[in-house]
């Protein structure tokens, strides 16, 4: 906070969150450095925009992640508190994943940080807070209140490193401290790990309706989501996020005149800090150096050996991955983890990387990022045949209706691959040459009897499929029709979906893997002549045709058309 001049001020908060254990420049899961944000960089970005008036905030998860849980140990400093004890943090809060590791752990991390903690709405099994719920800090006369919430969704996903206790409801635990705290502050700031929506459905998960109720707000900083939001309203409520693993720093300013003796905000500005553009600190490189070190030889473990031949065969089929026109290894090999830890009679997922592959030969820990790149815990629902073939339709709409001429699969315009699921635990058949909505043919169990609507069943799938998909009313079920959450995270502290691949390879499969081909789907209602789909091929591996054309064209006219090759490739009726 800046004294421009007598009766004015200016006040700056400083804000991050979702740190997920990037303490230094490395990504220890792909082990390979990333300058993408790091908590080394944040202290050279702190130091160029704090001035002696500034509030240093996080809004939680910071100690799960990157090899983070390398050093989650009891009675140990994590490395993650050193750096932020370094930097000088003011106030932080929990979020969801630092429950990941049960409530001890959480103790102690609020016992190591130097900053105040706030956690207002979880209490601990004698029925205290297990931290402060707000705090009010006095800058040369300006009076802050900062209120700290974690998202009530901790009781369904950390339920069972919660233990005895209790989590409450954010909106009416902010409502009694604002009735504590009324006429003490000058400034409200809300410190939510709460993202924009709400979660399974459970009332008051999200920022949104905190705004919406509370509109007395200066400030609201949101996290959760990893979305980048340098400042929007929500009921007049200026809400700013970041994205995740220190990309980003929330700069919010306020200019306050005083009035009778009281301070008002007369304007408020918000900006983002692109972290990437800074260098990493050395005092404090030096002093993570140490577990950088643990770290980068924990990468480099031999789990295990691929014998036989890569997890997929073949390679990008004009923009196209293997996994998502064809069974593979690879893909058999992911649903086949999920099924097993999860006693789950179906499993999905989606493809995410394009690129993944494992190619023969000793396995260190971090190839399996190249199997599974995210972090993605593994869920578990139950649902019924309905909601599975609701599911499968909508996933496999994906892909543009081929038409008679076509020479070429391609996928709508702005598609996402993670909304492509493929599954495990059914065979079914994927008629492209249908319109969306009745593409799904063949829909059986494995011993060829037809999947029911009233067939009851648990299906696993990563925590994306079902918070945002499954579980979010109205994405693709309404409320009242909605598949039951059985499990949110099947292994919690063991660690998510790629961890869970590890101890396969390790545990289950003695270290040896071998490519296995479970052909229970494929695609059909292709009826192309080959030997011109074989030379349109060609011409776009030579680049003579530009896989975009492939990418955002329903079919292969519009590229055709302006190379002038309709000669060599056929025409046929189209649409445009």
């Amino acid at each position: 906070m800046t004294k421009q001049s007598e009766g004015t001020m200016r006040l700056r908060i400083l804000a991050t969150s979702d740190l997920h254990g990037k303490f230094v420049p490395w990504n220890y899961v792909l082990n390979e450095e990333s300058m993408t944000g790091s908590l080394a960089q944040l202290a050279t970005a702190v130091k160029e925009y704090r001035d002696e008036h500034t509030l240093l905030l996080d809004a939680g998860d910071s100690l799960q992640e990157n090899s983070a849980n390398l050093f989650v140990e009891r009675g140990k400093t994590h490395p993650m508190v050193i750096g932020m004890n370094a930097i000088g943090y003011d106030v932080c809060l929990s979020g969801n994943h630092d429950y990941d590791y049960g409530i001890d752990t959480v103790r102690q991390y609020f016992n190591d940080l130097s900053a105040c903690c706030l956690t207002g709405n979880v209490y601990d099994e004698d029925g205290n807070r297990l931290s402060k719920g707000y705090v009010i800090r006095e800058i040369e006369g300006v009076r802050v209140a900062i209120i700290g919430m974690t998202t009530p969704v901790i009781a369904i996903m950390n339920k069972k490193q919660l233990g005895s206790c209790k989590v409450t409801d954010p909106l009416e635990e902010t409502k009694a401290i604002l009735k504590e705290i009324e006429g003490t502050y000058d400034v409200l700031i809300g410190l939510y790990h709460m993202g924009l929506r709400q979660e399974f459905n459970v009332a008051n998960s999200s920022v949104a309706e905190i705004c919406q109720a509370l509109p007395e707000f200066d400030l609201v900083i949101a996290s959760h989501e990893h979305l980048l939001v340098k400042g929007t309203e929500i009921n007049g409520v200026v809400t700013v996020m970041n994205k995740d693993q220190a990309r980003t720093m929330s700069v919010i300013d306020f200019n306050l005149k005083q009035n009778n003796g009281k301070w008002e905000i007369v304007d408020k500005t918000t900006d983002s800090v692109d972290i990437s553009t800074y260098p990493a600190d050395p005092e404090l490189m030096e002093r993570l150096k140490p577990y950088d070190e643990i770290a980068r030889k924990d990468a480099e473990i031999v789990i295990g050996e691929l014998r036989g031949g890569p997890l997929i065969e073949g390679m990008l089929w004009l923009g196209l991955p293997p996994m998502e026109i064809q069974a593979t290894a690879l893909a058999n090999l992911i649903l086949s983890v999920m099924r097993h830890y999860s006693g789950a009679k179906v499993a999905a997922d989606a493809v995410g990387n394009p690129t993944a592959n494992l190619l023969p030969g000793i396995i260190h820990k971090s190839d399996l990022a190249k199997i599974y790149k995210f972090s993605n815990r593994l869920s578990k629902v139950r649902m019924n045949g309905r909601h599975l073939k609701q599911l499968m339709e909508w996933s496999v709409s994906y892909f543009n209706t081929y038409h008679d001429g076509d020479l070429t699969v391609s996928i709508k315009q702005d598609s996402h691959d993670y909304t492509y699921f493929y599954f495990d635990g059914v065979c079914y058949e994927i008629n492209i040459s249908k319109e969306p909505g009745e593409r799904i043919e063949h829909l059986t169990w494995p011993d060829e009897t037809p999947v029911k609507e009233d067939d009851v069943f648990e299906l696993a799938g990563n925590d994306y499929l079902c918070n945002t998909i499954l579980l979010n009313p109205g994405a693709l079920f309404e409320a009242d029709d909605m598949p039951v959450l059985i499990d949110p995270d099947v292994f919690g502290e063991c660690g998510g979906i790629r961890e869970l691949i590890g101890d396969y390879i390790v545990n289950v499969k003695k270290g040896i893997i071998i490519p296995e081909l479970k052909d229970n789907w494929r695609l059909t209602g292709i009826n192309w002549d080959e030997e011109k789909h074989l030379q349109a091929l060609k011409l776009a591996l030579e680049g003579d045709i530009p896989e975009t054309f492939f990418d955002a064209v329903g079919h292969l006219y519009q590229a055709i058309t302006e190379l002038d090759l309709i000669d060599l490739l056929g025409s046929g009726d189209r649409e445009e």
